[in-house]
């Protein structure tokens, strides 16, 4: 029997999941990722980081020894402590006291706290370090815990990709060739996290956390980090 004119239907299936993780890792959702460069702007003004292939190794380097493997893990914890609000609470407060600068932490706290005012069209999400939100926010929303790692993984890199393209400049197709060889990075370090714990949260980019530092006080800017 057909349910009657202007009931409300919620189908929970695999493909209301997918449909739902292509939304909130897309870049049309308003987190505001476009404006941060997570120290590329700088590492760029230096000189560290001039051509295509510096920037794939420059972002290599952060997904599998700074922010991406640390935020693979926090958000895979932050999925699992969803319906945990002391555990989920703790988790919020380490995420916060990982960055390493002041524009590190605003860089993944703003679009935190703006990927849970959007995300509240579908449901509350907390107001927290931007993979921690994501990652309990999916959990609520029946997103499976590894998709959700790699698609975020993906988003974030294919931001920073685009900030290189803008700042170093490189055309289009230069910027389709580094996501295309970070492919494979981006997949090994969302398998590897799925084992990890908070003793495994740490980074080794010291060059990328000074890049961040220094960028507070460049001269002429167009990323907020």
């Amino acid at each position: 029997m057909r349910p009657a004119v202007g009931t409300i239907i919620t189908i929970t299936t695999m493909t209301d999941a997918l449909a739902r993780l292509l939304w909130f890792a897309s870049p049309g959702f308003p987190t505001g990722g476009f404006a941060y460069s997570h120290g590329l702007e700088w590492a760029v003004e230096a000189g560290d980081v001039g051509d295509e292939e510096g920037l794939r190794n420059w972002l290599e380097t952060l997904l599998k020894h700074g922010a991406g493997w640390n935020d693979a893990v926090l958000l895979r914890l932050a999925h699992r402590a969803a319906a945990d609000g002391e555990g989920l609470d703790a988790l919020i407060e380490i995420a916060g006291a990982l960055a390493p600068s002041t524009e590190l932490h605003l860089e993944t706290t703003a679009q935190g706290a703006a990927f849970a005012a959007a995300a509240s069209v579908w449901g509350e999400a907390p107001v927290a370090a931007h993979p921690v939100s994501f990652g309990a926010f999916a959990a609520r929303q029946n997103i499976a815990e590894d998709a959700c790692c790699t698609a975020y993984l993906a988003a974030w890199i294919a931001n920073l990709v685009s900030a290189g393209v803008r700042l170093i400049p490189l055309g289009q197709m230069a910027g389709l060739r580094v996501l295309h060889a970070l492919e494979l990075t981006v997949q090994t370090v969302a398998n590897e996290s799925k084992t990890a714990t908070l003793d495994d949260l740490g980074t080794a980019c010291f060059r990328a956390d000074i890049a961040s530092m220094r960028h507070e006080t460049q001269y002429s800017r167009m990323f907020r980090s």
